[in-house]
């Protein structure tokens, strides 16, 4: 007779509970898709961006772009560390649209600074709506070609 080697738990088509293993595992890496829950701070975030448009109207010119983002952040930044974030990025943001706009103009005089102009104010335009969206749906916004002199 042919003697056979399986165990019981074999014959009944189960595997053999393997070992468990109790060592503490490592947390996943940073995805860096954080988004901010909280209501309120997203609505104060998405102001910030927004009130990037106020240079673009005659009320307040030049300065305004600045100014509007700089009062929100300031009453705002201590409630909410999102809007914080996206207060300084704003700020950082419209200061450095300022500076390119001021380059541009003066290039106005070789006759190439119109056109640069145009587009310096429309890249503006078109980077605070990404920006207000991402921060209305709770998402981290860093603007391209901002120099970051609030940090």
């Amino acid at each position: 007779m042919a003697e056979t080697n399986e165990s019981p738990e074999n014959l009944e088509g189960e595997q053999p509970a393997q070992p468990v293993n109790t060592e503490p595992r490592e947390a996943p890496p940073h995805t860096g898709d954080v988004r901010e829950l909280d209501r309120d701070a997203r609505m104060w975030a998405m102001f910030c961006h927004l009130a990037g448009v106020g240079g673009l109207l005659p009320v307040i010119p030049v300065i305004g772009s600045i100014i509007a983002p700089l009062v929100i952040w300031q009453i705002k930044k201590d409630d909410y560390d999102f809007v914080d974030d996206q207060g300084k990025e704003a700020v950082n943001f419209q200061i450095s649209v300022l500076l390119y706009a001021l380059v541009a103009g003066l290039l106005c005089f070789a006759c190439v600074g119109v056109g640069l102009l145009l587009v310096v104010y429309g890249l503006d335009v078109v980077f605070l709506v990404i920006a207000a969206i991402k921060a209305n749906d709770g998402r981290h916004y860093r603007y391209p070609l901002t120099i970051r002199f609030i940090k």
